[in-house]
């Protein structure tokens, strides 16, 4: 039997696609030993998504994956970092005029061609990215949760 390319290149890009998402269950496997030295309340909430004061970074990037943004901060008692995690909405903008659409008709009185000419306008939308949830951590540990609600 003969596999085409075509077969093969989609396997694989199927394959890398569905390895891309990141779940809580997915991240649990990358980072078994956090989870497990967790207690049992801990770990539910982690499947939940939820994070508390307390939680080490291993333990919010299971809850929550990787940051969009990473920020560090340095004090004279040693480091701070924060991850930001945003949310992205796209809205609508409206619409712009993106060109002419040119087709030929046959006039059925004259059985001769006409061109008609019309505009062709395209719908336009804005990628919008609200910060969610700040995660600070002093010392290795969640020390404060900042989060927006809608």
């Amino acid at each position: 039997m003969k596999i085409s390319h075509f077969t093969s290149l989609t396997a694989i890009l199927s394959t890398l696609l569905l390895g891309a998402c990141s779940t809580v269950e997915s991240r649990i496997e990358e980072k078994p030993a956090a989870f497990a030295a967790a207690d049992p309340a801990t770990q539910e909430k982690i499947r939940k998504n939820v994070v508390e004061v307390g939680f080490s970074p291993d333990l919010v990037y299971i809850a929550l994956g990787k940051p969009d943004e990473e920020r560090t901060s340095r004090r004279r008692g040693g480091e701070d970092m924060t991850w930001i995690y945003k949310s992205y909405e796209q809205e609508y903008a409206g619409t712009v005029p993106s060109g002419y659409r040119r087709y030929v008709v046959i006039d059925p009185r004259t059985q001769r061609p006409v061109v008609y000419i019309e505009p062709v306008y395209t719908d336009i939308y804005r990628q919008h990215a609200d910060e969610r949830i700040r995660v600070i951590f002093k010392d290795g540990k969640v020390s404060a949760i900042e989060e927006v609600k809608s």
